[in-house]
């Protein structure tokens, strides 16, 4: 008897078809992400794209709500579950952001198709989250509320500033631990001043 032929295939979840998106989004921008083109890259028919989404729309909404969760969410329950001093969770935060910057091709592809309605909730959301932690730890600092916002503003500046020089020019970037570690150092003791 003939053994019935194996599908070498796993079974794609939607997860798979999230991060497919998200790899589109980070190449293309927005205009990147489509059906037929995802299911090529995924040796997939549009079918598996069916079975877990019902168009496009809630395929990038599952896309941005992961980017939102593995950017934002996740490094936001990192830092106020540690523990220690205000300074050392701020570090903690800035080495972390800094590195998932310079590694994230998302966030900038998202920041210049921000004028989609779905786009701009999802940076709006981000931006607020990542803000308020910010203006947390400068509270927790000693720092006024609103001396606290506005040092949280000119961090959330800097990060925004470095990961497009990450992106577009990251030979300007130091690139060497030791000068690394100074930046971080000096960048940490601009925002903290008194």
């Amino acid at each position: 008897m003939a053994m019935p032929e194996q599908n070498p295939r796993r079974r794609l979840s939607r997860d798979d078809w999230a991060e497919a998106a998200l790899t589109a989004i980070a190449a293309g921008g927005l205009a990147a992400v489509a059906v037929e083109p995802l299911a090529a890259r995924l040796h997939a028919t549009k079918g598996s794209f069916y079975w877990h989404f019902a168009n496009r729309d809630a395929l990038l909404d599952a896309a941005l709500a992961r980017w939102e969760e593995r950017t934002t969410t996740d490094v936001i329950g990192e830092i106020t579950a540690m523990d220690g001093e205000p300074a050392d969770r701020l570090r903690r935060l800035i080495t972390r952001v800094v590195g998932i910057a310079e590694r994230d091709a998302v966030g900038p592809a998202l920041l210049a198709t921000a004028a989609d309605e779905r786009v701009a909730a999802a940076l709006d959301r981000v931006t607020r989250a990542r803000i308020g932690l910010i203006v947390a730890l400068f509270e927790d600092a000693g720092f006024a509320p609103a001396a606290a916002h506005r040092r949280a503003l000119l961090a959330y500046s800097a990060y925004l500033g470095h990961a497009e020089l990450a992106h577009s020019t990251p030979q300007v970037l130091p690139q060497a631990s030791e000068e690394r570690r100074a930046y971080l150092d000096d960048v940490l003791r601009a925002l903290t001043a008194p």
